[in-house]
């Protein structure tokens, strides 16, 4: 499992503090943290006025890359301050992220030209978030044709096909397992990721809900997520899930991670 490490976001109010007033201590602390608990990428996020947003996300930058050597996962809804901020990155990290809507391709990929790069693509357009699974795939096929004129792979592309919460949508899991099985018909080196929360969305414990979704959607071939690596009970779902379905030889996997401390039981 490709773990995008979800903490640094100017949504959570006490992330939003540390932004206004630079706490960098704080901030160090989040990506240190998230690094040590597994996470594959650090999300930087600032969600914060359009006009203080360059400014916020490129301190978040210099404050994650200075505390830990996990790639960043650059994140915003709006491509032209990835597009601002991109060349403060020390490494090639994760875009979050382009889809069929307005100039997202047209700004990003060709950012992603000749490096290794990769980017989180959401399966909707100008329309929205289509509900039948043809128009994801069909959207999924733009992208990926408009991705491979940069030279960008397949396995460099993590489909996001927006999951919708379970609380309006009886069948969002059934859906989502027939988006993956459909797009990794096509492009099997491709990866699937997902805001795992949306799911449970509008329903109580929600942290129950969100576990099981994991499990399953792995199980369906998932591979990738925007999650929460500090939160051991998720953490122990997912390795528990790869030694279910076989793709953990002798749990060693599993067991590591217990022996580490990192999922299982807190120690008394």
């Amino acid at each position: 499992m490709i773990i995008i490490g979800e903490k640094i976001n100017g949504t959570i109010p006490v992330v939003k503090e540390a932004i206004e007033k630079r706490d960098a201590g704080f901030i160090a602390d989040r990506a240190i943290k998230q690094t040590e608990a597994g996470a594959d990428f650090i999300d930087v996020c600032a969600s914060t006025a359009p006009d203080l947003e360059i400014d916020a996300l490129k301190w978040l930058i210099n404050v994650v890359q200075d505390s830990t050597e996990t790639p960043l996962c650059i994140d915003s809804p709006n491509p032209h301050v990835i597009e601002a901020v991109f060349k403060y990155a020390n490494k090639p990290g994760l875009l979050n992220s382009i889809s069929e809507e307005g100039d997202k391709c047209a700004v990003l990929l060709p950012l992603m030209e000749g490096n290794t790069w990769e980017v989180v693509a959401l399966t909707c357009d100008n329309n929205g978030i289509p509900c039948d699974v043809q128009t994801k795939v069909d959207i999924t096929k733009i992208m990926v044709e408009k991705a491979a004129k940069y030279g960008i792979t397949p396995d460099r592309m993590h489909i996001d096909p927006c999951v919708m919460a379970l609380s309006t949508e009886n069948s969002a899991l059934l859906n989502l397992i027939d988006e993956i099985r459909a797009i990794r018909a096509i492009y099997p080196t491709i990866h699937i990721t997902s805001g795992l929360s949306n799911i449970s969305f509008g329903l109580p414990a929600r942290a129950l809900m969100n576990k099981t979704f994991m499990a399953l959607a792995i199980q369906a071939g998932m591979d990738s997520a925007v999650m929460d690596p500090l939160n051991r009970d998720m953490m122990g779902t997912i390795y528990a899930t790869y030694a279910l379905i076989g793709k953990d030889k002798h749990c060693r996997k599993y067991s590591k991670a217990y022996r580490a401390g990192k999922i299982g039981p807190v120690a008394k």
